[in-house]
């Protein structure tokens, strides 16, 4: 008896480049190949059937990122192929995870119906998603841009462009100082990234982390990156491509006929969503350029730990500033809020205009209640004229933009007595939306299905043509639901049933008990196991006659749709307009709304330095704790000042703020900091009063980061924060420093802890609270005139202390550090041991200052 040879597990080929002849794959297979050729660098889905399938290597990394089965299939000669896909219906929830990962995607779809195809099934790529250029609703977070970014550097100068596809925003800008790139990024968080290089791997899409020799050090590697060619940024390429796209004689009229390397930036963008959209057309906005020093700069670190749009703990939104100031009713406000938030105004005009929508909606609670329940009542505008102008919106979108074009009349009607600059606004819509709006909802049913290809989209009367489709299926149909009743009368047959099904169509089904009664007209079609299945002349002719007039009448009713979608985008920037002008107002009616329920109060803005706030609390804090609990305190900095008897005082540059641990110093000076920048927004402020002075950048240095990716310690990522402030501080910035100097030996520690604070107040002049454990520092106030003692006050218990949070002039000179060891738990024979150690210290060491200036 002979033994089976034993055939080893087939293990099927997951890397195109070992197919070797491709001569030898199935035809599809082959037609896969040539488009992956085309997109190396990305995953490509391919519809096969009910199924978006990946292929080769992409399937392994598909399996592997979704924990999707991993399988394979025959391809031809060369054997079997690894494969994974996805049903067809569900393609976008899996494709979101994807590039939410980092990757891009491209969807080639079947564009031929498989029925009707002959040989291969036609199939193109309809849609590339990359993480900067999602258009589906369930790829987007409807808070928060998300941007599309391209840098250009050249030696030390730089061009930036971003975009969001979605909501139309392009914005570029130029400068020097790769530092300021760098900033600028940190600040719009882009989701994607280009830059152009000559590197041979052009295409590729780095995920967060990964790194190429071709990314300067300035980008930082929290982003994703694609490599792109060079040419689409060019001068002559980029400048060509920005006057065809807005029809444009000269870059001049939008600011950017000088600036070369923005220009570079903003042509390579826009380049890169023409490539990846394809059909789609995206509706942007009129390019707009900006400088830097438009606004109040915020680096990275100080927006951190400000805290403005996560905390510093867990990243969290929850327990940020935006949180506490968020009272948006839309999704456009929210946007905006964030967005002026980490971009605050130095243009008082501006802010004043923001403060008097504020202040008038404050004094009027009606109008302020009716307005946030009609902003409730509208939906995103912005992206939804996003998605129309790009073709990708669906029925119900259209209905949604309907819905809210409806509520612009009611709104325009609710602010016609305002007088305020950003409700004023609202009092004139444009006819053409209004008109819009009633077409719409006379077009769609009042429940459309999603799919745009399968009817039931739009109402009768509206085309003639389509209603006598829908009148001839109708009949037909109609005919077909008698024909069971009909059928039975004549054959005798009670039992009888008409069906159908996708594979046969039609048909007459009788039992086979029956059989002997079936009438010479009926066709047997199939015959099973308790019953025959039957069709006549005429049910077949009707049949093919339904169909065909079905699958007619869902092509003409989505061109009608598409034809109505086609006229919104027409009418994108008139419709963005609107979306703007409604996300400012409601920002300023969820300010108003917060401004009465905290106490708020408005500032008043100064064009000189002055910063003086009268018993100011801390807007996050404060919502944190329970009504009543918070202690305000009041600041006063930066020259002379008014007080309520009018009299001229004069009010330090600089504070030393001394105090034990967790009594407040760090909580009182991040309070300074978001007062100022709410007050730049032109949000009313959590203070009993305040009157401040334009401020050009706040800085912060507060608490103890590693930067292990780097390698540098604490100490040393504090004196790099340190040297960005003293290098780029103004006698207009504000600076807040917590712990200059603690992270190395005490005599060092100390002695750059009075460097700086005597450089910040007798070079810079900035408005600078410094909080320390240095006692030493207080006699800084004896040396220097601009410069103050304040301490966080403490009650002194015989077996405790108490903190009262309140900051008074004086300087202390105890940290009580060993208490706030015992209220943290540390044993107690550690506390005791401690005590004798500072007893031994404090009698037999001295740190003889004798410090001057100059010597």
């Amino acid at each position: 008896m002979t033994t089976p040879e034993i055939q080893p597990p087939t293990i099927p080929i997951n890397d195109i480049h070992l197919v070797g002849d491709r001569s030898k794959l199935s035809k599809m297979y082959q037609h896969y190949v040539e488009m992956k050729d085309k997109y190396p660098h990305a995953l490509l889905m391919y519809r096969v059937g009910d199924f978006f399938e990946t292929f080769f290597q992409d399937a392994i990394t598909v399996s592997r990122e979704l924990e999707l089965v991993l399988t394979s299939k025959h391809g031809g000669d060369v054997g079997r192929i690894a494969m994974t896909g996805v049903p067809h219906h569900a393609w976008e929830r899996y494709a979101t995870q994807l590039v939410e990962k980092g990757y891009a995607v491209v969807i080639c779809d079947q564009v031929e119906d498989a029925s009707q195809a002959v040989g291969l099934v036609k199939r193109e790529v309809t849609r590339i998603l990359t993480p900067g250029t999602v258009l589906e609703e369930g790829m987007l977070k409807a808070s928060r841009n998300n941007y599309l970014a391209a840098v250009v550097i050249a030696a030390n100068h730089w061009g930036l462009a971003y975009a969001d596809i979605s909501t139309g925003e392009f914005l570029t800008t130029q400068s020097s100082e790769l530092e300021n790139l760098t900033q600028e990024l940190m600040r719009l968080q882009p989701a994607e990234v280009l830059f152009p290089t000559n590197a041979p791997d052009l295409g590729t899409l780095l995920r967060p982390g990964e790194t190429s020799p071709s990314l300067p050090q300035c980008l930082p590697p929290t982003f994703c990156y694609s490599l792109r060619s060079q040419l689409p940024f060019s001068q002559g390429e980029a400048r060509s491509k920005l006057l065809q796209k807005f029809k444009l004689r000269s870059l001049e009229g939008i600011g950017c006929e000088h600036l070369p390397l923005a220009v570079r930036a903003a042509g390579g963008l826009l380049e890169y969503i023409e490539d990846t959209q394809k059909q789609n057309s995206v509706p942007l906005q009129l390019l707009r350029s900006y400088t830097l020093n438009d606004y109040l700069i915020l680096d990275h670190q100080t927006r951190r730990n400000l805290e403005i749009s996560q905390t510093v703990r867990d990243g969290t939104f929850h327990g940020s500033l935006l949180w506490a100031l968020n009272h948006t009713s839309t999704p456009m406000g929210g946007r905006a809020l964030r967005r002026w938030l980490l971009q605050p105004l130095i243009d008082i005009k501006r802010i004043k205009s923001r403060q008097d929508t504020i202040e008038e909606l404050v004094e009027n609670t009606p109008l302020r209640q009716d307005l946030r329940k009609l902003l409730r009542q509208i939906y995103d505008l912005e992206r939804l004229t996003g998605r129309a102008g790009s073709g990708t919106a669906n029925a119900r979108d259209l209905l949604a933009l309907a819905d809210s074009f409806s509520r612009l009349p009611e709104l325009s009607q609710l602010v016609a007595d305002a007088r305020s600059p950003f409700l004023k606004v609202l009092k004139k819509v444009p006819p053409i939306v209004e008109e819009l709006g009633k077409k719409l909802h006379a077009y769609l049913v009042e429940a459309p299905p999603t799919q745009l290809k399968e009817g039931g989209l739009i109402r009768s009367g509206v085309d003639r043509i389509l209603d006598e489709r829908k009148a001839t299926v109708e009949a037909d149909q109609h005919w077909i639901a008698n024909l069971e009743v009909d059928e039975r009368a004549r054959t005798g047959i009670p039992t009888l049933k008409v069906g159908f099904n996708k594979t046969f169509g039609y048909y007459i089904s009788i039992s086979r008990s029956k059989s002997d009664q079936v009438p010479d007209n009926y066709i047997r079609k199939q015959t099973l196991t308790n019953e025959e299945r039957y069709i006549t002349p005429e049910l077949k002719e009707r049949e093919a006659r339904i169909l065909t007039a079905r699958d007619d009448l869902n092509q003409l009713e989505y061109e009608v749709f598409a034809n109505l979608r086609d006229e919104v985008g027409s009418h994108a920037e008139t419709i963005r307009d609107i979306s703007r002008a409604v996300a400012a107002a409601d920002v300023l009616c969820g300010l108003a709304e917060l401004a009465v329920h905290q106490g708020y109060c408005r500032p008043q803005m100064l064009e000189g330095r002055e910063l003086e706030i009268i018993d100011g609390r801390h807007p996050v804090v404060e919502k944190s704790l329970p009504a009543g609990f918070f202690v305000p305190n009041s600041t006063a900095l930066g020259g002379e000042l008014q007080d309520s008897q009018e009299q001229i005082v004069s009010y330090p540059d600089l504070v030393i703020l001394t105090g034990p641990n967790a009594s407040g110093k760090s909580c009182y000076l991040r309070q300074l900091g978001l007062i100022q920048l709410m007050a730049q927004i032109g949000s009313f402020v959590p203070a009993k009063s305040a009157r401040l002075g334009i401020c050009d950048r706040i800085f912060t240095r507060v608490g103890a980061v590693d930067d292990l990716s780097t390698g540098q310690s604490t100490f040393m990522v504090e004196m790099n924060e340190t040297a960005n402030i003293l290098n780029h501080a103004t006698a207009n910035s504000l600076v807040l420093l917590d712990e200059i100097g603690r992270g190395t030996a005490t005599f060092d520690g100390l002695s750059i802890a009075w460097a700086v604070a005597e450089y910040l107040a007798a070079e810079i002049k900035a408005r600078t609270v410094f909080a320390t454990h240095y006692h030493e520092l207080n006699e800084l106030a004896s040396i220097l005139t601009n410069v103050a003692n304040y301490q966080v006050t403490v009650k002194e218990l015989p077996d405790q202390i108490i903190f009262l949070h309140q900051v008074q002039p004086g300087g202390a000179d105890k940290s009580y550090g060993i208490e706030a060891g015992r209220l943290a738990g540390l044993p107690p024979v550690v506390i005791e041991r401690a005590k004798q150690v500072m007893g031994q210290i404090e009698k037999h060491s001295k740190i003889a200052l004798g410090l001057r200036s100059g010597n």
